[in-house]
């Protein structure tokens, strides 16, 4: 299993903004890497995800315009700002990748929490 360093999150008021990042190890090659979030009695959902060979990204429809995925220069840490956040945005999010040759994400953290609450 991949291991991932997930960090950032926290507590934010409606309206504001957190940024949550993920460095996965750089000796695995990845098609993509992404951001899913689990709210609580809900399925986890992809959130945004970027392309490894060229940075594409991709965004469910409930954040776009508002979240916006990043990668380092490496290529193995993405990044996720999040703007303008409403409670239902409240979530576990987990980072995952997917790796060259497969066709499934793995997720490889304990995920971070964002709460948006007043």
């Amino acid at each position: 299993q991949v291991q991932l360093e997930e960090s950032g999150g926290g507590l934010v008021q409606p309206g504001g903004s957190v940024r949550v990042s993920c460095t996965a190890p750089r000796r695995i090659a990845t098609v993509a890497m992404g951001w899913f979030r689990q709210a609580p009695g809900k399925e986890r959902t992809l959130v945004a995800r970027i392309r490894s060979s060229n940075g594409e990204p991709y965004y469910a429809d409930s954040v776009k315009g508002r979240f916006t995925i990043s990668r380092n220069r490496a290529g193995n840490t993405i990044y996720l700002q999040m703007n303008n956040l409403r409670p239902e945005d409240t979530a576990v999010y987990y980072c995952a990748v997917q790796r060259v040759g497969s066709n499934q994400y793995e997720f490889g953290g304990q995920g971070t929490q964002v709460t948006v609450s007043s």
